[in-house]
């Protein structure tokens, strides 16, 4: 029955991403069945062998140091301002963009991002049908984060059309970065975490490919970027410095008006329903939740889960998991622990338009007005992503 009721509920996500296609005559059926291929034998490894779990918690340790190491430089400047034991976002999760953004000026200085962009480009784009920029966008994506990978394409943001800022933003929030696995892994089980980035990747190029399918043409896939003039190193240095200290404060400002906008609704829902919007989309993702393999007496309040992440962040909704007292059989519990591995919430609408914002005032114009758009797509990606657990468990 698991079979049956899976299959449909791949169905049914797929459905939903054909009916809100841009162009459906456009869309590559070819790549797509490819990457569901994929992500059913990729998840199978991972959910079955130690392998891709050594393997990414080995680059999660990796960008740990590199934010032990970001660390010390908030510290120096805010040391002291939070109290013993606590944590502050700016100081701890945004303020690192920074450092982050140095390194990415470091690569982009001595021609490591370009060779980077060309070939993982092009070897992902011979899979996913899409140009080598998205390709790069959506791993760029998965190991620098939602703000810092627009740093990384920065010179390319103003020439590329809407279409195309649509996918890599799709792709920014359907992924999450490596930065903040580690922290993932303490809450859930490592190999959900791993399992649901992999899944992710191409789950994001599956859904864009339906939702906003389009050709791009070679000329447009090269995408020339006249060079500037040329720059010192320490000039290229402080440039990246201030861009990501522009990212890391604009991204704050969104994020507070963003989430003080998502309390006041829950406070107007609960005045007048007796219950938040949050306990309310619990319902409405429940049907959701069965038909991507939860068992019906448990969809209620995995679809609660789910619908916190949405409406808050996953790490509220991971730590409601990890805390709750729901008694999860084991198969929701992966079912529901891959769904939260992702950045999709309104939030993450404000993040994304904000870091776009920063770089370039017309694109970030852009991305805002697509902005439920976004967090719909990236929505699908992980209940695709769940569902396909859903079959393998």
């Amino acid at each position: 029955m698991k079979y049956l009721i899976g299959i449909i509920g791949l169905i049914v996500v797929l459905g939903i991403a054909w009916i809100a296609s841009n162009d459906r005559r456009k869309v590559k059926f070819k790549p797509i069945i490819i990457m569901i291929v994929l992500q059913f034998i990729l998840g199978f490894i991972l959910l079955n062998t130690s392998a891709g779990n050594w393997l990414i918690g080995g680059i999660a340790d990796g960008f740990g140091k590199l934010l032990s190491y970001a660390a010390e430089g908030v510290n120096f400047v805010f040391g002291g301002i939070v109290n013993t034991g606590q944590m502050s976002f700016f100081l701890s999760v945004l303020l690192p963009i920074v450092f982050i953004s140095a390194l990415i000026g470091i690569l982009q200085h001595w021609r490591i991002l370009p060779f980077i962009i060309k070939y993982i480009g092009l070897a992902l784009s011979k899979i996913n049908g899409m140009g080598k920029l998205e390709s790069y966008n959506a791993v760029a994506s998965a190991i620098l984060g939602q703000s810092e990978v627009f740093i990384s394409v920065k010179k390319e943001l103003g020439l590329l059309p809407k279409h195309r800022l649509y996918t890599l933003c799709a792709s920014a929030m359907s992924t999450v970065s490596m930065s903040i696995v580690g922290s993932y892994m303490v809450l859930l089980k490592p190999e959900y975490v791993v399992t649901a980035l992999v899944l992710n990747l191409f789950g994001g190029f599956i859904i864009a490919s339906i939702v906003n399918p389009y050709e791009v043409t070679e000329q447009e896939d090269i995408l020339e970027v006249k060079e500037e003039a040329k720059q010192s190193f320490f000039e290229v240095l402080g440039e990246y410095i201030m861009d990501g200290f522009k990212v890391a404060v604009t991204v704050a400002a969104m994020l507070i008006g963003f989430v003080a906008i998502i309390a006041m609704i829950n406070a107007i829902f609960s005045g007048i329903f007796g219950l938040s919007f949050q306990e309310l989309l619990g319902y409405v993702f429940a049907p959701f939740a069965f038909l991507v393999g939860v068992p019906w007496d448990e969809a209620v309040k995995a679809g609660s889960i789910m619908a916190t992440k949405m409406v808050s962040n996953e790490f509220v909704a991971m730590t409601d998991l990890k805390n709750g007292n729901f008694n999860f059989s084991g198969r929701t519990t992966a079912i529901v622990s891959v769904f939260l591995v992702s950045f999709a919430n309104f939030s993450s609408i404000g993040i994304i338009a904000g870091a776009v914002k920063s770089l370039n005032d017309k694109q970030g114009i852009v991305v805002a007005r697509f902005g439920l758009k976004l967090l719909f797509g990236a929505t699908l990606v992980s209940f695709l992503t769940a569902t396909i657990v859903g079959l393998i468990y």
